[in-house]
């Protein structure tokens, strides 16, 4: 039996063991806050490369929610970055539609850049409680791969 969970899982672990410290960096969301890496010191950040045009992205998007709703309260928050070469207002209404619960950042390469490669979409990069980048992944992510990973870890 094939089991495409189980190899995507531990595809997750294996890329997911990238470590290093990010640079700060500064967002607008859609709605005029600004976040600074800083801003979720004591806290896991989830910070997702995605785009309206992306199937995976789409797919992605309630897994996305679960999480962030899950844990915003608590431990970690989700940062959607939208990498539409369209306009803002196509953005935000796509976001009001598709009812994204986490903050969401109309991106550009130069934007990106403050945090760091981007390959593919999705792509999400996690920030330990510490502010330390541990992990970059590009694909999809799932809830529970997310979950299962900072449970391994110790950060204060």
């Amino acid at each position: 039996m094939n089991n495409i969970p189980g190899k995507l899982f531990a595809c997750w672990l294996l890329v997911w063991s990238f470590s290093g410290f990010a640079a700060g960096f500064t967002l607008q969301d859609l709605q005029g806050k600004t976040h600074q890496l800083a801003d979720y010191h004591g806290k896991w950040l989830l910070v997702n490369f995605w785009a309206t045009w992306c199937p995976p992205c789409l797919d992605e998007i309630p897994e996305l929610n679960s999480l962030h709703t899950a844990h915003q309260d608590r431990d970690l928050l989700v940062i959607g970055i939208a990498m539409d070469s369209g306009s803002k207002k196509n953005v935000a209404d796509f976001v009001r539609t598709q009812k994204i619960l986490y903050p969401v950042v109309f991106g550009n390469q130069k934007l990106a850049a403050q945090i760091g490669e981007l390959e593919a979409l999705p792509t999400s990069y996690l920030y330990a409680p510490n502010g330390e980048l541990v992990s970059y992944q590009p694909g999809a992510v799932t809830r529970a791969g997310v979950e299962a990973y900072i449970k391994q870890k110790k950060y204060h």
